[in-house]
Parts: structure tokens; C-alpha cells; sequence
């Protein structure tokens, strides 16, 4: 940045930072200013503030409760350039140290002092420029934290990341970051041709996620990642169903502890079922450390879902690594607690069928709904998933208490699951009478009053056919083996028409089932819209942090958009269709560890193995094996010219040239 002040002395100013993915809790910062012009007197502060002052006053129910002052101040006398700082949480007890450390480079006269108060600790470094002469400020950043150890202890762990950081200089921070991000680039990135914004978007997007996980270290990655206090910090299913598939194919470490967190919180989950009065485990809409914190039933525990969409990350991730250690430990506990949930919570019928009522499904505007396709679909899923993996460690069954006569009934309840359709108009109902309800008047909406959640009550969204975001249409996703092509295409155009997306996690959805129908101008404006949700700040909601879902959404539309990538089965499969805007895509990915590279051209696919044993895969359907040195090309069939479909009025997606 180059300024001028109102006095007329020119700065130019330069600042690069990082925070570091090779040494735990160290951030650094590269702060330069030059003189411009004439000399120049300069005061660079840099400051550690505890209990900032945040916005209030929203009537958005989705933001965060502003927390005056959360934090108790403690800290302790200062040294220059290095002053200390501790504070700790005055509910949770949490204690939080942090320090700062910093290198100067400037003329003989620059002076560095150091003072400390409450909730603030801050260096200043004074000194004069001549006309293109530099100052030149590196600031190390540590911080520990724990809920049992002492203050002392914390700073002592301070101290040591800080002596570290500073040992290895901010050069050799800077070189060990572009080492970790080039692998992370090796094994992960997504190349496009044709559409520049488009790629930039996509590396923002799965760098955020990237760095939303890759070090939580079995802890929770919150629906706003490290970005803002949009959702007080809390962890939705957003985390399963959109962050987790981008890491299991990315950074699968990642992943798996992410699952390992959930596992941590399994006997919190398991005492709130039996506050339902149900068996297994009922896990969290909602949460920080494993607690139900949503106090809204429709809209929070009644979307049970949640449940198998953790039991379908850890099929998946143990499906892409081959983990059979957690599959046998943590995913295994998974795996058979959620389905003693679902063979609880529902129930079979007069007819032997297996119904799942009064739940909530993805679509927050048709609540307590009886037998969501969804849920039912990936319930189904989850009951055959627990029911396998106890068939194939019958010690660990033994363990907890599973029998043949408990596995038979999952398979029993899987196969006679309830999933509604309509005859009449031949679509599949979202759930049972959805396609009966009363149509929403999208003529009459008035302009400016989506989201609609805050403007109309909820008892007319619950009982008109209008969808907040995809629902059965995240069905055709994640269950597509259960939808035939044709069927497919006349559910998604059917609640395409309905579909207002007032959530951002919607758009990523539409646009994967979008490109798999034929939709590709349709499924290239839901990508652009995902992908430039925080860039362009679509939803006027960025400032209270990232929506993290949207971004691994990116990636999903191009992976299993696009790339045609899908899970379902025990061999990876492609069905590749190239977006207009686009001459060419490079997919990269991880599996069994495999590193994957898929290229798709105009007509053609490339498929090549750039680390590891030979590995089959499915090509439209058809099988083909891939082996290192030798990639294949293969020829993508012709599609057929889809029926035109549109959003409802006044949602349309996010055009090219739009926005930005």
C-alpha cells in the first residue's frame, strides 16, 4: 500500500503473513514501511488485545450472541519487544496464554519499548526514515491453551513456540509453509481453463478448508471455520456432509480427526438419546464440545440426520483410505450406535415397512415431516454400513453387545425403509404428503423479503411447498444409486422450481445434481454462486465469518459435479461433463493412497496415477484400471439436450459477469 498522509509525507507499506501449519500455534508477520519523498517519522505498534469490543444489535437469528468481555485478564510484567499475555474463559474455565517476540531491522535510532495492561499487550517501535530507507518489523505470535493446566504452564509453552519461531526465522517460516502448501497443492488442487475468476475462487475456497482442518487435531471444524463468530463457534452436520468430504480426499488425516472428535463426544450422545427415550446415540444439531446447544426442536434435534450423516463420513473415509485401525475402534462405535438410533427411533408398520416420523430433514422449512426421503435413504445406509462392519469383526460386536438377532433387524429395517412418491405427477415426495401441500405464491412475494425465515411465519413455510435449501435433491447426491437417470431428472426439475435457497448450503447441491442431468449452464451458475459466496459477500452476511460449507462446496461441484465423482459403491466412479466456461479441468485427489489425476477435455478423459499400485475404476459406468506411467484416455459419451428448468422468480442463480 502506498499512502500519503494529510501532511503530505509519502509510506509505502508492505505486510505478509502466515500462520503456520508445520509449528503448532505460530503465527508470523513481515511488516515493512519505506519513506516516500522526504524523511519521514514513523511509530509502528503491534498490539495483542483481549475482549475486543464486537457489533451487536442484529435481528438475524443465524448470527452470533455478542459475548461482552468472555475472558478474565491475567498477566505479568513486561520485557521489551516481548510482552506477555493470559487470560482465561469466566464460564468454561478455558485458560488461554499468548506472547508476542519481534525482529527489528531499521536505522541505530530506532527504539523498542514494551507495556502491558488489561486485555492488552503491545510493542511500539519508533524510529526516523530517510527518503527510501526501510523499517523492517517481524512479528511472532504464539499462543497454548487448556482447561487443566496452570497460567504458568501456558506461558511456559509460549515462551518455547516463540523460541522456536524465532530460531527458525521468518525465512525458514516462509519456506516450510510453501513446502506444506505445495503438497497440499500436489494432492488437492483443481486447475480450469477458460474462466479465471472461477479458479482463483476455487483455490480461495479449498484453502479455507484446508486451513479450517487440517490442524484441529481432534477437535470439531465450526460451520465459520477460523473466520468469525458468525454461530458463536458451534459445529452443525455441515461438517460430515460438505468440510469432510473435501478432506477425506485431501487432507485425510484431517478427516479422520475430525471423527475422532465426534467418537470423543459418543457418550454425551448416547445420554441425550436416552433423554429422548431412545437407544444409541443422538448427536448434536449443534455444538462445541458435544452438547446440544440448538433450543429450537423442529429445527435443531428433530434433524436426526445428522446422525447418519456421521456414519456416512466414516464409511466414506474408510472406503477412499482403507483405515481398517479406526474402522475397527472409533468408526466402528459410530457406525453401531446411530443405527441403534435409527432402528429406535423408527418403527415398522402394519404392512412391514420401516417408517421414520416426526423428523426434520436438510430443508429447514418443512419440519416434523414423516418419512424425509433423505433421511431415510441415508438411515437405510447407515443400518447396512453397521450391520456389515459388525459381520466383519464379530469380536468388537461381542464388545458391545451386538448379536445376530440385532444385526438382522438392522437389515431388515433397511431394506423395507418408507420412501414416498408421488404416482400422479412421478416424483419422489421429499417426504410423505410434501407433494400435497399448498403452493407457495411466488408471484405475490414481495421483493426483499428472502430469506423468507424472516419475514413470514414459520407455520405457512412448514406447510406450503417451498424448500429453503436442497433436500430430496441432496437425496439424488448422496443416494443417487437409488434413482435411476430419467427419475433424477424429473425430481430435480420438479423442486428446482420450488427451491429458494435461502441457506448458502444449497447452491453446491443443485449444482452437483444440476451438471449430472444435463443442467451445465444451471450447474455453472450454482457453482459460481457457491464459490463466490465470501468474495462477493452474496449473502451480505460475511462479515460475522466464512461460510466454510459453501466453500468445500466449490470443490464438491467440481469434483462431483463436473468430475462426476461418486462413492457410493466400492469402486470410485467418474461420469465427467465439462462446464461451458471451461476448456479444459485437472482434478487431483487422493485414494487408498493413490495420488489420482483426472483431466477432462472437451469429448475425452485422462485418467492418471501419479503415485501408487494399479487401481480400478468406473468410467461412465464402465470399469477401467489405471497403473503409474501409463494414463488412459477415454472418450465421454454424448448427453441428451436436457428440458429447460429455472429457480423460482427473483432466484436466480449467480450468472457470469454478475457480482464481480
Amino acid at each position: 500500500m502506498e499512502w500519503t498522509s494529510p501532511a503530505g509525507q509519502g509510506v509505502k507499506v508492505s505486510s505478509t503473513r502466515l500462520v503456520s501449519f508445520v509449528q503448532r500455534s505460530v503465527v508470523a508477520i513481515c511488516y515493512e514501511v519505506e519513506a516516500v519523498g522526504d524523511s519521514a517519522r514513523i511509530v509502528v505498534q503491534s498490539s495483542l488485545v483481549a475482549n475486543e469490543p464486537v457489533a451487536e444489535g442484529t435481528d438475524d437469528p443465524r448470527a452470533a450472541a455478542a459475548l461482552r468481555a468472555p475472558s478474565s485478564p491475567s498477566t505479568t510484567p513486561t520485557t521489551p519487544s516481548r510482552p506477555p499475555s493470559g487470560t482465561g474463559t469466566r464460564r468454561s474455565r478455558l485458560g488461554l496464554a499468548a506472547g508476542l517476540d519481534h525482529v527489528v531491522h531499521g536505522p541505530d535510532t530506532t527504539v523498542t519499548t514494551a507495556d502491558s495492561e488489561e486485555d492488552l499487550a503491545r510493542v511500539t517501535i519508533s524510529t526516523e526514515l530517510a527518503p527510501g530507507e526501510k523499517l523492517t518489523v517481524v512479528k511472532f505470535l504464539a499462543y497454548g491453551w487448556s482447561s487443566r493446566r496452570s497460567m504458568p504452564a501456558l506461558r511456559d509453552q509460549v515462551d518455547a513456540a516463540l523460541a522456536a519461531a524465532k530460531r527458525t526465522g521468518w525465512d525458514g517460516l516462509k519456506a516450510s509453509q510453501r513446502e506444506y502448501l505445495d503438497d497440499v497443492w500436489g494432492r488437492a488442487d483443481v486447475e480450469l481453463e477458460g474462466d479465471e475468476q472461477m479458479q482463483q475462487a476455487l483455490r480461495f475456497a479449498l484453502f479455507q478448508v484446508v486451513q479450517a482442518g487440517a490442524r484441529t487435531e481432534e477437535r470439531a471444524i465450526p460451520a465459520k471455520g477460523l473466520t468469525g463468530r458468525g454461530y458463536d463457534g458451534h459445529s452443525f452436520w455441515d461438517m460430515e456432509s460438505y468440510t469432510l468430504p473435501v478432506l477425506t480426499y485431501t487432507v485425510p488425516e484431517a478427516a479422520r480427526d475430525a471423527l475422532r472428535w465426534r467418537h470423543s463426544t459418543l457418550e454425551l450422545a448416547q445420554g441425550r438419546a436416552r433423554e429422548l427415550g431412545l437407544k444409541g446415540a443422538t448427536f448434536p444439531w449443534r455444538t462445541i464440545r458435544g452438547e446440544e446447544c440448538s433450543g429450537y426442536w423442529p429445527a435443531g434435534t428433530a434433524a436426526f440426520h445428522v446422525n447418519a450423516d456421521v456414519a456416512d463420513a466414516v464409511r466414506r473415509y474408510v472406503k477412499a483410505t482403507g483405515d481398517t485401525e479406526f474402522e475397527h475402534g472409533p468408526g466402528f462405535d459410530l457406525l453401531v450406535e446411530t443405527a441403534r438410533l435409527w432402528r429406535s427411533l423408527g418403527h415398522h408398520d402394519a404392512e412391514g415397512c420401516f417408517r421414520i416420523d416426526g423428523v426434520t430433514g436438510p430443508d429447514e422449512y418443512s419440519a416434523l415431516a414423516d418419512n424425509n426421503v433423505f433421511t431415510n435413504l441415508m438411515a437405510a445406509r447407515n443400518l447396512d454400513a453397521a450391520a456389515d462392519v459388525a459381520t466383519r469383526y464379530p469380536e468388537r460386536a461381542a464388545d458391545r453387545g451386538v448379536d445376530q438377532i440385532e444385526i438382522t433387524s438392522w437389515r431388515r429395517a433397511s431394506s423395507a425403509m418408507v420412501i414416498p412418491f408421488d404416482e400422479k405427477l412421478g416424483v419422489t415426495a421429499q417426504s410423505e404428503g410434501f407433494t400435497r401441500y399448498r403452493q407457495w405464491d411466488f408471484e405475490a412475494t414481495e421483493t426483499g423479503t428472502y430469506p423468507l425465515l424472516l419475514h413470514y411465519p414459520y407455520y405457512l413455510l412448514y406447510s406450503s411447498q417451498v424448500v429453503k435449501q436442497a433436500d430430496l435433491v441432496f437425496a439424488l447426491y448422496t443416494c443417487g444409486d437409488q434413482f435411476d437417470a430419467e427419475q433424477k431428472r424429473r425430481d430435480f426439475d420438479y423442486y428446482e422450481a420450488i427451491t429458494v435457497r435461502d441457506s448458502s448450503l444449497s447452491a453446491c447441491i443443485q449444482a452437483i445434481v444440476a451438471a449430472e442431468v444435463g443442467h451445465l449452464d444451471l450447474a455453472s451458475d450454482y457453482f459460481r454462486e457457491t464459490a463466490l459466496v465470501d468474495l462477493r459477500d452474496i449473502p451480505g452476511n460475511t462479515a460475522d465469518g466464512l461460510h466454510l460449507a459453501s466453500l468445500a462446496g466449490a470443490w464438491l461441484v467440481a469434483v462431483a459435479g463436473f468430475g462426476g465423482m461418486r462413492d457410493h459403491g466400492d469402486t470410485l466412479a467418474f461420469s465427467p461433463r465439462l462446464p461451458p466456461s471451461t476448456t479444459r479441468m485437472s482434478i487431483r485427489l487422493l485414494y487408498r493412497g493413490r495420488r489420482l489425476r483426472i483431466e477432462v477435455g472437451p469429448g475425452t478423459t485422462r485418467y492418471e496415477l501419479l503415485s501408487g499400485d494399479p487401481l480400478e475404476l468406473l468410467h461412465f459406468g464402465a470399469p477401467v484400471t489405471v497403473a503409474p506411467g501409463t494414463p488412459t484416455v477415454l472418450a465421454c459419451p454424448d448427453e441428451m439436450p436436457p428440458s429447460s428448468v429455472e429457480p423460482p422468480p427473483e432466484r436466480e442463480a449467480l450468472r457470469r459477469g454478475v457480482g464481480g
